[in-house]
């Protein structure tokens, strides 16, 4: 598979290039969901789910400044725009994102949301995802005075989109307190099924929206991040309550997305197993150069894992030797393993086909 990818992506390269050639336009990008992938919305926001304060930011470049990204460099939506040759796409609410930066796409995310509206409500101010869907019809009204209906449409259809959301309802709802009220009102597995069905009501409104190609990420391995180990673990071991919610969700997300392609006749929906991804160098992070996928590098108490990453805070200088930036985010040395995967990992990751793969399609296609 990787063989076969490693071609298709140089078709994409060549294609690009004879695209370049006549100056065309990168494809719009499309960013929906949690902490994994706001870049700055948040900061707009009266909320405490925010990064914009040092260290976040502390390898980003050129700045080296805290931007909004819940990470210490660039977060999977940059490194995605990087491999369409594109710029990072800005946060919706930045007032900077106007004119012809609409044509780049937006990024809608913001820390602390799930697919319920009742999950991070201890956040408050945060845009749930339907509040996102509907900012993304007012992003369409925007373009469309600017370059009309007709091509907005075309610029929206031909889009990459990625949504990534549903950690949250487990790590702060389901499982934020004891006895929660979503814990009382369901057993663990028919809570899973409702927030599949649920996200599947958000993606068939995505979709009436105009987009066609949506990357959908599974959550990652929950019960293994550095705030459940401090809180949860025994002994250093995952938590094993969050490991099974990930366990059960995880797989029907993606039989939900494949039953939603063969009801629309195409592909429009990519199931992304990044907890697949990231569960590879959760057991063995020495073959992906980690010294460890246990211990955050910014935080403080056991595992750096517990409160937020903040200037005061445990700080460690070989960035790039850690899975995990903080208590529950990535480093950018993680989310680019992950993103190398979406670009080119097989059918086990990436179903039905990787991103290098679809580039090459719609490269044909269009």
């Amino acid at each position: 598979m990787r063989t076969f990818s490693s071609f298709v992506l140089s078709c994409v390269l060549v294609i690009g290039i004879v695209l370049n050639g006549a100056e065309a336009r990168p494809r719009a990008f499309f960013i929906f969901g949690d902490s994994l992938v706001d870049n700055g919305n948040n900061n707009y926001l009266a909320t405490t789910a925010r990064a914009d304060a040092p260290p976040y930011g502390i390898d980003y470049a050129p700045s080296h400044r805290p931007t909004g990204r819940f990470c210490n460099g660039y977060n999977i939506p940059d490194l995605i725009s990087q491999q369409l040759g594109s710029e990072s796409t800005m946060p919706y609410l930045s007032p900077e994102l106007r004119g012809n930066k609409l044509l780049v796409g937006a990024n809608f995310a913001s820390a602390g949301i799930g697919i319920l509206n009742d999950t991070g409500i201890q956040f408050v101010n945060v845009i749930r995802m339907y509040r996102q869907l509907e900012l993304f019809q007012e992003y369409q009204n925007r373009v469309s005075a600017l370059i009309g209906s007709s091509q907005t449409k075309s610029l929206v259809n031909q889009a990459l989109v990625l949504i990534t959301v549903g950690g949250n309802d487990f790590v702060n709802n389901y499982f934020l307190v004891p006895n929660s009220a979503r814990s009382r009102q369901y057993p663990l597995p028919q809570y899973v099924k409702y927030l599949i069905s649920e996200y599947q009501k958000l993606l068939q409104k995505l979709y009436e929206l105009g987009a066609r190609r949506v990357l959908v990420t599974g959550t990652g391995p929950l019960g293994c991040v550095p705030s459940e180990l401090a809180q949860r673990g025994r002994n250093g071991e995952c938590a094993a309550e969050l490991q099974r919610a990930a366990e059960l969700f995880n797989p029907q997300l993606e039989q939900m997305l494949l039953q939603i392609n063969r009801k629309i006749g195409k592909d429009v929906f990519i199931a992304a197993n990044t907890g697949k991804m990231h569960n590879n160098f959760v057991t063995n992070p020495q073959q992906f150069g980690f010294i460890t996928a246990k211990v955050a590098c910014c935080g403080q108490g056991p595992y750096n894992g517990l409160g937020l990453c903040t200037p005061l805070s445990n700080l460690c200088s070989n960035r790039g030797q850690y899975a995990f930036w903080d208590a529950f985010h990535p480093s950018e040395k993680a989310n680019r393993l992950i993103v190398e995967e979406i670009m080119s990992g097989s059918r086990d990751y990436m179903n039905p086909m990787n991103l290098s793969t679809i580039l090459a399609l719609d490269a044909i296609t269009t």
